[in-house]
């Protein structure tokens, strides 16, 4: 990913943040919202999140839909093949390994228990990344509301900007 393609997306998340900060939402109201597009993004719906994310913005007073679709520029398709083979290893590494397959060499075609395993650990990191995503949110969102965290937003998400383009150069 070229810096300045890098930079637009930070300056995305940033203002989105920013944005969803600003709602007359609560502190709790903003983390459940992020947190639950969060489990939805994790999981392998393959498109179909975007349209349960309409319908819950829909069906649920409360949820903040800016907080909620701003989970998919976290957890966007670029990050989710690196979720995806983390969901499989956790996946074997609690059901076992299937019979003549190996890490490199798995693909949906090889059958039922390569899913099975996809889906068992894509739903515990799934939970993981709900549980670290509310209290991130939460915290910020409580931070932004007591004072003007502006500035910590923007200091944390070109923190997050220069160790990645870091650990891309090495």
């Amino acid at each position: 990913m070229s810096r300045a393609r890098f930079g637009r997306y930070a300056d995305r998340i940033r203002d989105d943040l920013h944005e969803a900060f600003r709602e007359d939402s609560t502190p709790r109201e903003l983390a459940g919202s992020f947190a639950v597009g969060a489990f939805v993004t994790m999981l392998p719906t393959l498109g179909a999140g975007l349209l349960l994310f309409v319908a819950i913005g829909y069906a649920v007073s409360w949820v903040s839909k800016l907080a909620l679709f701003a989970s998919v520029l976290v957890f966007n398709p670029v990050v989710k093949w690196g979720v995806y083979v983390a969901s499989f290893a956790v996946g074997v590494f609690l059901l076992g390994p299937v019979d003549g397959v190996s890490m490199t060499g798995a693909s949906f075609s090889a059958g039922p228990e390569i899913v099975l395993r996809l889906l068992v650990g894509n739903l515990i990191l799934a939970a993981v990344a709900t549980v670290v995503s509310y209290v991130v949110v939460y915290r910020l969102a409580a931070r932004y509301q007591s004072t003007e965290v502006a500035e910590v937003i923007d200091e944390a998400v070109e923190e997050l900007v220069t160790k990645a383009q870091e650990s891309r150069s090495e």
